[in-house]
């Protein structure tokens, strides 16, 4: 089944939340809320998804301005700040990985998420697939 896109619940989106560039910590933090909100859903619109996608552009380009030696965020710290925010354990993690062996060497770090990976990641944590490559 493919999802289409619709524009005008992109629009209400849109309008209700009303999204530009981030200029101050306080509009940051409401952001960063709006995109925790977001992301905690159970299933996300592909609306919806493309609204989490412009607030991460948004978030990234407001730390890489405000806050560069502080944005040291990886693939691999993402993938292990999101196992603890979500109370997930390497076992929840094979089907992505394919094996325990495999979540342990990404887990540790001495293995890079490939694209099939973090695809899959993307689906489970409803998130854009690039933040799991570096």
């Amino acid at each position: 089944m493919t999802l289409t896109f619709n524009h005008t619940a992109y629009a209400n989106l849109l309008v209700h939340v009303l999204p530009q560039p981030i200029q101050s910590q306080a509009e940051y933090e409401r952001v960063l809320a709006i995109v925790e909100a977001l992301m905690n859903k159970d299933t996300v619109s592909v609306e919806e998804e493309r609204l989490l996608d412009l607030f991460v552009i948004l978030v990234e380009t407001f730390e890489s301005e405000n806050y560069p030696s502080q944005n040291r965020s990886t693939p691999h710290s993402r993938l292990l700040h999101l196992m603890d925010a979500n109370d997930l354990q390497p076992a929840d993690l094979v089907d992505i990985f394919g094996s325990s062996d495999q979540v342990i060497t990404v887990i540790n770090g001495t293995q890079a998420i490939d694209h099939i990976q973090a695809e899959k990641l993307s689906d489970r944590f409803n998130l854009p697939s690039n933040l799991f490559l570096a």
